[in-house]
This record gives C-alpha cells, structure tokens and sequence, in this order.
C-alpha cells in the first residue's frame, strides 16, 4: 500500500504524497488499496465512549440490519408506528431501546422462545423499570438461542449504545438466517458429505462452514475451478457469487467489468430469485464478511439447489440422529445453549456429543465451572487421534469425581463415543454445580446450598407474598401446573406477573400457557433461565431446580 503512494520510492509518505493521494480519492481517480482503505473508514460512525475512547461502527451493517428488520416485522401491529424505519438515520438505535423489537427478532429465530404475554407494551412501556424488564427478558432469551451476550447490560441497550446494539442485533439476524440450515430442516444436505464422512460429521459443522460447502458444491456442479474458502476476499469479485445464481437460478452470468456493477447484476439476479437482499454492491466489493454471509444464506433460504430423490434419501439414517424435539435432544439443546451462553474463549457448541468428544470442550466447561481445576500441562489440546482423545476424557472422568459428580459405570471411552445418556448426565451436573455456585457467590456465606434449602426459601419466599402455594420437592407433581412458579415469579418480581393472565392449569394446555409464560416472566425479571416449558409440565424435577435456584440468584442481584 505504501508503495502505490510512495510516489519518490523512499519508502515513506511524505505530507505532498499524502495530499496527493487524498486528492485523487476525492476525486474518485484512485483504485489504491489505501484508497479503500480511506473509503472504508468514511463510511465509520465514530462514537466518544467512557474516558473520553472513540469506538467505530459501520454504517453499511446498520444501514442493512435496519432494511432487514424493516422487511422481517413490517407486518406486526406492534411495529406500526415505528416501521419503516430510515435506512440512512440512527432510528435503529432508538427502536430498540424498549427492548420490544428486540424480542419480535428472536422470536423470528426460534418461534415462542418470548411469550409476548411478558412484554411490557404501550402504555405499560413508558419509564426506565419496564424497558429495563424487556431488555432483560431480551437478553436472557438470547442467550438461550444461542447468542453469547458479553459485557451487555440492559441499560446499555436502554441508552441505545451503537457498539454494543449492532453487536447483539448480527447475531440474532445470524441466527434467525442460519436457523433452518441444517438436516432436520434441509435433509438434502446430505449430498454435501465428503469421502469417509457419517451423517454425524455433518451435525458437528456450524451453518457457516455448511453454506461455504453447498456454495463450492455448487461451483463445482458448474464445472468451474473456483472455490471460495471465505465470505471476504473470495467473493469480492462477484464471479463466485455469478456461477452459484446461473447454477440455481439459470440467471446468466455477470458480464459487467467494473466490480460495483457487476456486484449490482449479482444482486439483481438474486432479487429476481425472490432473495430479499440486504447487501449492497459495495459491500460485496469491500469483502463485508458479515453481510456476505447474510446474502449467502438469503440464497440458500430462498433456494438451495440441492436435489436428490426418495430413494437415494432412503440410504441415511436418519433416525439414528434423533432429529426431533422430543426426550433427549430438547435437553441436548438447552445444556448446548448453556454451555454457549458462559462465554468460554474460543469455544461455541454446534453438536453437544460431537463437539464434547475429544475431551477438550467438557475439560473448558469444567475450568469455567469450577476455575483452576484443570492443570492444562496434562491436556491434549489438539488430539489428533483416538488414544489422544480418550486421555483427555479420562481426564475430565477424574475431574468430575473431585467434584463429587457421580460418576458411576462412567469412563473416558463413553465420552469419546458420544455415549448421550452419560454425557447428559454429566453436563446437567456441570450445569447444576454452576447454578450453586453463583447462588453461593450471591449469598456471601460460602457454604454451598442444598436442595432443601432452595425448595425451603422458595416456599418461604412466596408465603411471604400472600400466595398460599407451596412445594415439598422438585418432583412435586403440582410444579406440572406452572403456577407455583409463577408465584414465585411475582415474589421475586413484585408487579411482573399478570394476574389476568395466570390459568387455573386444569388442563393440558392451560399448564403449557402458564409454563410458558413463567419462563418468559422469570427472564424479565433477571433470572437466565435454560429450559422449556415441557420441562415444567412434565415435571423435570432437574431443570426445575434450576429455574428455582436462578430465581434465588436473581433476587440476590442489586437492582439497576
């Protein structure tokens, strides 16, 4: 870069050459790398932060995050008066300050994750307590699809900081765009499998790495030689993104020799697609990863291209995947979102059993969990075979029985093998030894808390405001009518709980409206709880111990 300025060839940029250079930017004459460079940094909004630090956003990502949500909610009532919203200003930042748009996006990724019976609306949305409410309830459900939420507060959101909104928004457009790719919902995924690879190798692969091969299956259908290993660089020149919409689509290839127009054919091919572009042809120009991405699962969203009949489907199995919600693979997926949510470096869970395989991930749990534990001289960090791996599974074996697990009938190989009714075990362990300590922590005393004693405060706690309900344990059958817990809830949270709301749980699905609605209730008011509704109604006695002790810790929590 510095020589394409470096007009003498001193190998320095002297105050002339500089102006120079800006000049012919101004001028639109220079295709210098630096030039993009400078062109890139135009496009930054810079915000003054605490002590006087300046942090950057881009005003492409906001400019496409705000078209996105004006597309995906221009048809909910409670976006009426807010939507459509100017692409160009700063209204993002002040929607979502009540948290309410917020919670319509995650429910967009994961229908009814937030029962809108919790929100706080309209009228009942108009100071700092009920805003505060929504962005809690906003943020704990993100973190149960899987967002890992660092450092984000409800006030932050509240004072509608760029940084830190921008941030929370990708990842749960991210989500709700890479939601369905994956076998349960695309089985013909199938034909993304490489030589020597199960249907499981699959499973392990996050929707990134699965776009970036049903792109290149796509290129290679074609017949061309190009391959993208990237959503930057490798797209930048629109020929990739040209040969997968002529293979789809049969839309003809770009043909335009200027870089930003033959980006604009791409994009208008996709759009004849029925694609529901956000990107501009800039920023596929610049190499915009994250909007690159967005525009790679529009396409796969809106047609994938991959074909195969019945009967070659028929050669899978797939009922050895468990790819329903049901039994063990809707508690996979609450302790993988556990697990996500503790923000762990360098660690995100796509596959529960396949991920925690070679020991390294469970061995990272525990550090978080209990830290110091792990001696990290003893692990193989990188094992690159079975041996290796069951080392480190035997490792984490030993690890647990110093923590008291039980761990019985328990070894290293069952981990290695993806054995799930013992890696379940373990992890609901993991999880509960977590919960127990952060109430520990909360309470000062030191002395970690029992069973008796979450059940013995919780009754204590909703006798004491008024509510006649009581339980004797976790396996009480009267937890299956939710209301318990939700009068629970409006002990813990005075005025969070809507009377009017509340069924009697005669019914099967009167129980499931009041186990619904306490989850969402017990987010608003600050507990980060992981589990379903299911688990209530049918009586899960583990996670319900959970849900309780969480309600004890956000009780412990100073208010903001």
């Amino acid at each position: 870069m510095i020589e394409e300025v470096d007009s003498d060839g001193n190998h320095t940029i002297e105050w002339a050459e500089f102006c120079d250079m800006m000049h012919k930017i101004r001028r639109g004459e220079s295709d210098a790398a630096m030039a993009a460079v400078v062109k890139k940094a135009q496009k930054m909004f810079n915000i003054e932060g605490a002590g006087g630090s300046t942090h950057a956003f881009s005003e492409d990502e906001k400019n496409a995050f705000t078209l996105h949500l004006n597309n995906c909610l221009k048809d909910d009532a409670d976006m009426a008066d807010r939507l459509p919203m100017d692409v160009e200003s700063m209204a993002l930042f002040e929607n979502v300050q009540d948290g309410l748009m917020l919670c319509k996006l995650i429910n967009l990724v994961e229908e009814g994750t937030i029962d809108e019976r919790a929100l706080n609306k309209g009228k009942k949305c108009t100071n700092v307590y009920q805003k505060t409410e929504n962005q809690n309830l906003c943020i704990n459900a993100a973190k149960t699809i899987g967002c890992q939420v660092v450092n984000v507060g409800a006030a932050d959101l509240i004072e509608g900081r760029p940084i830190l909104i921008l941030g929370i928004v990708w990842q749960i457009i991210k989500l709700q765009l890479t939601h369905s790719i994956d076998l349960k919902h695309c089985p013909e995924l199938v034909l993304l499998l490489e030589d020597g690879e199960e249907l499981e190798d699959l499973l392990k692969l996050s929707a990134e790495d699965i776009l970036l091969r049903w792109f290149n299956y796509h290129l290679i259908a074609s017949g061309s030689d190009k391959r993208v290993k990237n959503f930057g660089s490798d797209l930048k020149d629109s020929d990739a993104y040209s040969i997968l919409l002529n293979q789809i689509g049969k839309m003809g290839l770009a043909s335009a020799s200027d870089p930003l127009e033959k980006a604009g054919q791409v994009i208008g091919n996709a759009a004849s697609m029925g694609v529901p572009v956000i990107l501009q042809p800039k920023n596929i120009v610049s190499g915009n990863k994250k909007l690159n991405l967005a525009f790679c699962a529009q396409i796969f969203n809106t047609n994938h291209g991959l074909v195969i009949s019945e009967e070659e489907l028929a050669d899978f199995d797939f009922a050895g995947l468990d790819l329903d919600d049901a039994g063990d693979n809707r508690e996979e997926r609450v302790f993988r979102m556990w697990i996500n949510s503790l923000n762990v470096e360098g660690l995100y869970i796509n596959d529960l059993f396949g991920d925690l395989s070679d020991g390294v991930a469970i061995l990272k749990v525990m550090d978080k969990v209990q830290p110091g534990i792990v001696s990290w001289n003893k692990v193989n960090l990188t094992p690159k075979n079975k041996f290796k791996k069951v080392e480190n599974c035997n490792y984490a074996v030993t690890l647990a029985k110093q923590m008291r697990f039980s761990m019985v009938n328990i070894g290293g190989l069952d981990i290695c093998d993806k054995n799930k009714k013992l890696i379940l075990g373990i992890i609901w362990q993991l999880m509960r030894e977590h919960v127990v300590n952060v109430l520990t922590a909360l309470g000062g005393s030191g002395k970690k808390v029992t069973d008796k004693e979450i059940i013995a405060w919780a009754n204590e706690k909703v006798k004491g405001s008024g509510k006649n309900s009581s339980i004797k344990s976790f396996q009480d059958s009267s937890l299956g009518n939710g209301i318990f817990l939700l009068d629970l809830c409006a002990a813990v949270g005075p005025g969070a709980v809507d009377p009017a709301v509340v069924t009697s749980g005669s019914t099967d699905e009167m129980k499931m409206n009041n186990a619904r609605y306490s989850i969402s209730v017990a987010r608003k008011i600050g507990a980060c709880v992981f589990l379903t509704p299911e688990d209530i109604t049918e009586v899960k006695s583990k996670m319900i111990m959970t849900f309780v002790a969480s309600m004890w810790s956000a009780s412990l929590q100073p208010k903001q």
